[in-house]
């Protein structure tokens, strides 16, 4: 059986890819540290790092160990997270959702959990773009507000909240803005107005000439000075500033606000939004 001590040794080895630097990390000495991975690698009969004098690197084996390795570490982490938060308040739980999501949704969901007989104590945590999953896996969060299609929900269980078309979100004063509809293709022809860039499920970006984007406010202020368009969920109209105008897509594909969680759940506060989700 593999432990957690030495799972968190070769992942930290693997994301330095440097012996020590890894153990600078880790706080130990790098003789200990290189003694424990030979041993690990012995254990399972595979070679985990080339190691010559250009470096080291993951073999193939490595790099499939990493990925488990890393579930597994989250797996311990969240464990240990919800069993401290159940121990000091069994009825509470707590939701991530990144700053801008539907605010008029998200009040609806907690008005009626509320409402609800022997209601959960819910603390809202807003994040980045893209958090949400690692926060659901490491314990950070019970349940979270994720889109799909563009959010990573692989390995979760869902309740459908809402289904919404996008939008283009242009200058105010453009001739453009009066427009009853776009396409994605004219909002793309627009001349000296590149579509700002949201990040992608690997907090890389689509190649572009648009600008690099991490949240809302950031792309209000590009719109708004005239550096920009942007392309959101109908629901953000509610959030717009008089410098904008908001244009609906025709061919944009529909994005689904979901209440998302793991399936292994066996907390009864989670059970209870569930189902005043499905209400919803």
């Amino acid at each position: 059986m593999l432990e957690t001590r030495e799972l968190r040794y070769f992942v930290t080895v693997a994301e330095e890819l440097h012996f020590s630097r890894a153990a600078e990390r880790l706080g130990i000495a790098q003789p200990p540290l290189s003694r424990a991975i030979q041993q690990l690698e012995r254990r399972l009969g595979v070679t985990l790092f080339d190691r010559n004098r250009r470096g080291v690197t993951l073999t193939c084996a490595g790099e499939v160990l990493l990925g488990e390795a890393r579930a597994v570490l989250d797996g311990a982490a969240a464990a240990a997270r919800r069993a401290r938060r159940a121990a000091s308040s069994p009825r509470s739980l707590t939701l991530v959702t990144k700053a801008g999501t539907n605010h008029e949704l998200l009040r609806k969901l907690l008005d009626t959990n509320a409402a609800g007989p022997d209601p959960a104590a819910i603390e809202v945590r807003l994040c980045g773009m893209g958090e949400q999953a690692q926060m659901l896996r490491d314990g950070r969060a019970d349940v979270a507000l994720m889109h799909r299609p563009f959010d990573d929900l692989a390995g979760f269980d869902t309740e459908d909240l809402l289904t919404e078309q996008l939008i283009a979100i242009l200058p105010a004063g453009h001739p453009l803005a009066t427009r009853m509809s776009l396409t994605m293709a004219e909002l793309n022809d627009i001349p000296d107005l590149p579509i700002a860039r949201w990040p992608r499920q690997d907090a890389t970006y689509e190649p572009g000439p648009g600008p690099e984007i991490h949240d809302q406010m950031q792309m209000a202020q590009l719109i708004a000075l005239g550096h920009a368009v942007g392309v959101n969920c109908a629901s953000a109209r509610s959030a717009l500033w008089s410098a904008h105008a908001a244009i609906p897509l025709t061919d944009s594909p529909q994005v689904t606000t979901v209440l998302a969680w793991p399936p292994h759940s066996r907390s009864l506060a989670v059970a209870g939004l569930i189902r005043t989700a499905a209400q919803l």
